[in-house]
């Protein structure tokens, strides 16, 4: 989003801010830390607080005093930077900048960027300026909620545009990452945090009937990184791990396949990419909801376990119909011009009306 605003108008600056930084530190622990450990641990128990705050029509205690105490914190910065506009890609400080816009009048306005395909009712607040949201359904359930039509654009998640971009020539591309041209290539991704059950991907993959390789993105975990070099080590086909790479759409592009956790940005990455999934373990909560709506577009398929892998990729595989069909829905969801669309509606809903022009007005 930082970059797409700048594209947008030469004259903007940004800054990128760790909403939890201004939390009280135990808060910031609580949230982090405590949301890890219950979806690896007690998922079933995240399920059920997870459905039973989308069904809150009001903000919660608890949470709407970390929303007050963070707001009061955020007062220095927002003196100190003087934004004309913020941007909130979590939930988190959309709620916090909802509370700093009641405390203080000078409060700039706020937009909510939401990075999934499913609006929990976490992001909705009354001071919010404008949302930018994945799909129809996700403005319907807003304007359900109170939010103006005026104020959602349905622009798709943000992502690097070069995701929907395609390569003159693959076999070129292959070569230079170092993916064989003559093997079924999979990509494997489990997530910035390296979150995700890619061993176990590993070990599917090893009973495909064909030849494949396989391209790991570990995220930037060093353990997980480590685990996965020992894997790779007991597998009949060639991996190359990687840990964190600026240049994802490449390997999307280079790829037959993407096994991978069901994220919002991830997703999108593959959408605009035109790159069949199967998704793996979903997290309860948005990646459950996320999996939901993939899978009923046939852009992906969901695994239920190491077993059914295998037979997913086999079938993707063998089937080049099926593997064609699903790049074709992945195509017709994929948004690669999310970014610029949502900097655009930013930009000309912040201005005053008489700055408004009609070469930044946006299509929706």
């Amino acid at each position: 989003m930082r970059d797409a605003l700048v594209a947008q108008d030469l004259a903007t600056t940004s800054q990128v801010v760790d909403s939890y930084k201004y939390a009280a530190s135990m808060v910031s622990r609580v949230v982090s830390n405590g949301y890890i450990g219950m979806v690896k641990t007690i998922p079933q128990m995240y399920r059920f607080l997870y459905s039973r705050a989308e069904r809150a029509t009001e903000v919660g205690p608890f949470r709407n005093w970390i929303h007050q105490f963070t707001a009061t914190n955020l007062r220095s910065l927002m003196e100190r930077t003087k934004p004309e506009v913020v941007v909130c890609t979590h939930a988190f400080p959309c709620g916090v900048m909802s509370e700093y816009k009641k405390e203080f009048a000078d409060a700039p306005p706020v937009f909510g960027v939401v990075t999934d395909f499913v609006v929990h009712s976490f992001w909705i607040h009354r001071n919010i300026d404008g949302y930018a949201v994945a799909t129809s359904e996700m403005r319907t359930a807003l304007r359900a909620r109170g939010v103006q039509s005026k104020r959602i654009i349905v622009s798709g998640i943000p992502i690097d545009q070069r995701f929907g971009r395609q390569p003159g020539d693959r076999e070129v591309l292959r070569d230079r990452l170092g993916i064989p041209s003559d093997r079924f290539a999979v990509l494997m991704m489990g997530g910035g945090l390296g979150i995700g059950p890619l061993v176990m991907m590993m070990r599917a993959l090893d009973s495909v009937k064909a030849p494949v390789s396989a391209t790991v993105i570990a995220g930037r975990s060093e353990v997980q990184q480590q685990r996965i070099l020992e894997a790779a080590q007991h597998v009949n086909y060639p991996v190359r791990v990687l840990r964190f790479v600026n240049n994802v759409y490449d390997y999307m592009h280079a790829s037959d396949v993407l096994l991978s956790k069901p994220g919002g940005l991830t997703s999108a990455e593959a959408l605009a990419s035109g790159l069949p999934m199967i998704l793996v373990r979903p997290l309860p909560g948005q990646e459950e909801r996320n999996t939901r709506y993939l899978v009923e577009r046939k852009a992906a398929r969901r695994s239920k376990g190491e077993r059914d892998l295998a037979s997913a990729v086999q079938e993707i595989l063998e089937n080049p119909k099926r593997r064609e069909s699903m790049r074709a829905a992945a195509l017709a969801l994929g948004k690669p011009d999310a970014a610029a669309d949502i900097a655009r509606f930013i930009l000309q809903t912040s201005r005053p009306p008489e700055e408004r022009t009609p070469e930044n007005a946006l299509r929706n």
